[in-house]
């Protein structure tokens, strides 16, 4: 198969949504028909100790949360299908963030009964400002819910989208009946027995056919008519360009843990969802088709195996074919690496690929030399961008609980940094750690993974911290740097990369500090223009 046609085969895309709205359970799903998984770990049953396929890391076991992002992939109707699986919870966010700069499209999971919720809002806006074309699942139809014209509302109001149903419910709840599918013009018959399998479709180009009182009644035969004119009226037809420019969402519907719905969703995505897609980088935009090999690290994962100590790096291929054994150059190091056992990835499952195509993700083994961010290239000097860091929302000093292992604690906090699990802030004044992360549930995170993954232990103190801000000035050596530097002394810390941090304790301050020092610069993200 030619290099355009591997291109063009592929599918990558990630999954998001607020926690519960059964983005693991429609991934598994996904990976059932894909025929990559045999059966279903029913995710939080306690009957099936499996656990879901994308949820490998003990403490998520534990949990029944998605703390890390997993990559996934199988072939459907000839198409390589890549999923990044993302956290869902809040606590996490940045990781989504991250994972989000990998991803061509995006499959976004809403609950019908809860609605759009707060996080995927947050969420959604990330991928607006990308134009990542999304395609909306509304998921537990099986449940009572919200009607379907008032969640459509609520997705455009809340979220704002434009929207078009390609698939609309017949009945929701206990009157739960089925789905017609306006992509394909047929009608999939629900039926609560059958948790693992789905009904075969029925074609019906004409609802108006009186078969459909047969199959479905009449009362519900003559709602879904209704609805269905009402839907071709105040909605747009679907347009396949504005779906990939991002400005137009495809709404299935559907219950991912009775396995319905999730088919004729597969199917459209993979009719309708971009292939991999050009890249900016500083200097350029990078295209997949060209020659020459470049990707970029959106991920690290410490420990995969934790019997042996492996960091991977998740590498997503711009563009080019990205070889076994090949030296390609780390431009932020600038050296040649090469890599005997790059990995494809099944959840925790890994197999060594020879060659990978741009859409693909491949993971590298790493012994520390990739942070967040890296570029690798053939030899051409580029930087991809967009893998910023936000200001964290929770700061506390990190302090050693065993003087005998704090060699194991610095390198554990070192790494586990470098994965982006949270951000490591030094103070200037007497070089305190200070662990800033999006939400207090990482915390716990870091303690356990520090305890058993490197046999360190940590306890925190909490510290009044109210933003973390990045210091630029055009002018280093003016007096009126040096003086911020002198009276905010206390407050000033250095990020992983050297980058000077003020750890401001209250908006009043932030606002103060630029009132004062008007050549200061204060950002809350890490990446600015210099």
């Amino acid at each position: 198969m030619s290099f355009l046609e591997e291109i063009s085969r592929r599918r990558t895309f990630g999954i998001i949504s607020h926690p519960d709205a059964g983005k693991t359970t429609l991934t598994e799903k996904l990976l059932l028909f894909g025929g990559a998984i045999q059966e279903a770990g029913a995710v939080k049953s306690n009957k099936i100790k499996k656990g879901a396929t994308s949820d490998f890391m003990e403490i998520e076991r534990q949990r029944g949360i998605s703390v890390a992002t997993s990559v996934l992939a199988f072939l459907y109707r000839d198409k390589k299908i890549n999923i990044l699986d993302t956290p869902g919870h809040k606590d996490f966010a940045e990781d989504t963030f991250r994972t989000l700069t990998a991803v061509d499209s995006v499959i976004v999971v809403i609950d019908v009964a809860k609605g759009v919720e707060e996080q995927t809002e947050k969420l959604v806006q990330v991928c607006r400002m990308r134009n990542i074309p999304m395609i909306v699942f509304i998921n537990k139809l099986d449940r009572e819910g919200k009607d379907a014209f008032d969640l459509l509302d609520e997705v455009e109001q809340k979220l704002g989208l434009t929207v078009t149903p390609l698939s609309f419910p017949i009945g929701m709840g206990y009157d739960f009946k089925g789905i017609y599918n306006i992509w394909e013009k047929n009608i999939n018959l629900f039926s609560g027995e059958n948790k693992q399998t789905t009904s075969d479709s029925i074609q019906f180009d004409d609802v108006n056919n009186p078969e459909l009182e047969d199959h479905i009644g009449a009362e519900a035969a003559a709602t879904l008519r209704e609805e269905l004119e009402l839907v071709y009226e105040v909605y747009p037809k679907f347009d396949q360009e504005a779906y990939a420019a991002g400005t137009l969402q495809p709404v299935f519907f559907g219950s991912a843990l009775n396995n319905f719905g999730v088919r004729e969703l597969l199917d459209c995505f993979v009719d309708i969802a971009p292939q991999p897609r050009p890249k900016q980088s500083e200097e350029r935009l990078v295209k997949p088709d060209e020659k020459n090999f470049t990707g970029f690290v959106f991920k690290i994962h410490a420990n995969m195996d934790p019997k042996h100590r492996d960091r991977l790096a998740f590498v997503k291929i711009v563009s080019g074919e990205f070889k076994r054994n090949t030296p390609y150059l780390h431009v932020g190091l600038n050296k040649k690496l090469k890599f005997s056992s790059p990995n494809a990835f099944f959840a925790e499952k890994k197999e060594i690929v020879d060659v990978s195509y741009p859409g693909d993700i491949v993971g590298l083994h790493d012994t520390g030399n990739f942070k967040i961010g890296d570029t690798l290239t053939e030899g051409e000097k580029i930087n991809f961008k967009g893998i910023p860091s936000f200001s964290p929302e929770h700061f506390r000093y990190i302090n050693n609980a065993d003087p005998m292992k704090s060699k194991q604690l610095n390198k554990g906090i070192d790494q586990l940094m470098d994965e982006g699990v949270a951000q490591l802030f030094t103070l200037e004044l007497n070089g305190r750690k200070i662990i800033g992360t999006v939400g207090a549930l990482q915390y716990e995170v870091i303690q356990y993974r520090l305890e058993h993954e490197y046999g360190a232990k940590c306890t925190y103190e909490n510290l009044n911290v109210h933003k973390a801000c990045w210091v630029s000035t055009e002018d280093p050596k003016s007096d009126e740097f040096a003086e911020f530097k002198r009276v905010k002394q206390k407050f000033l810390a250095k990020d992983k990369h050297g980058q000077l941090v003020f750890l401001a304790d209250s908006s009043f301050s932030i606002q103060m500090t630029q009132q004062k020092y008007p050549n200061v610069k204060l950002h809350f993200t890490s990446e600015f223009e210099q």
